[in-house]
């Protein structure tokens, strides 16, 4: 089953866990990169794949070509400005995307809504299937989409980030620059919604 938001706010667990924040190896390749600029590839074939695919599954592939790349010709501009001891690479990564992606809110709420407003693209005959549907506004649920178009703006990305960007709390609160208290109750808040839009009560798993 693939780590689709619905999955992750359906079945993560009710108790937020604090995850352990992975070694940051990549922070020295970037620190060296300031002084010899031909070792940021490592960093772009590494991690353009990933952010490419977060940004497209957000707002579709043609936006995620030009985004995925601006993401990373800010994070070549900026990357004097990394401090390996605050972060991780990835989670600096996904902060720039995610600024670049509220550029468009408006366009991925608007898709969530139309997505809402059609019927299911494939049958969906069990709550396993619905929660396996692809997190995209042209394979989400109606009733998914129409959650994701209803949370709160902050909240719907720290969801994002979770379930597609399959970031841990420690980064997501790196990336947006929030505490991880701030995460975890925004995350909580967003998995209510969703949880009860594309959960039957009584299959409800919790």
């Amino acid at each position: 089953m693939t780590p689709e938001v619905a999955l992750a706010a359906v079945t993560l667990p009710s108790r937020v866990r604090r995850d352990a924040v992975p070694a940051d190896d990549d922070g020295w390749e970037l620190e060296a990169s300031v002084r010899e600029p031909e070792r940021f590839a490592a960093i772009f074939d590494r991690y353009f794949g990933q952010v490419h695919s977060y940004v497209a599954r957000r707002l579709g592939s043609d936006v995620a070509d030009d985004l995925a790349a601006e993401t990373f010709l800010i994070a070549f501009r900026q990357r004097a400005r990394f401090d390996r001891r605050n972060g991780v690479v990835r989670a600096w990564l996904y902060g720039i995307a995610t600024n670049l992606i509220r550029r468009h809110r408006r366009d991925e709420v608007r898709a969530w809504r139309a997505a809402a407003k059609l019927p299911l693209p494939v049958p969906a005959a069990t709550h396993e299937d619905r929660v396996a549907a692809q997190v995209t506004a042209e394979g989400a649920s109606p009733e998914l989409a129409a959650a994701l178009a209803k949370l709160n703006a902050k909240d719907r990305e720290v969801l994002l980030l979770v379930a597609l960007g399959q970031l841990t709390y420690d980064e997501v609160a790196a990336a947006l620059g929030i505490a991880y208290g701030t995460v975890c109750s925004r995350l909580s808040r967003a998995r209510r919604v969703v949880r009860a839009a594309v959960t039957n009560p009584a299959e409800d798993p919790a």
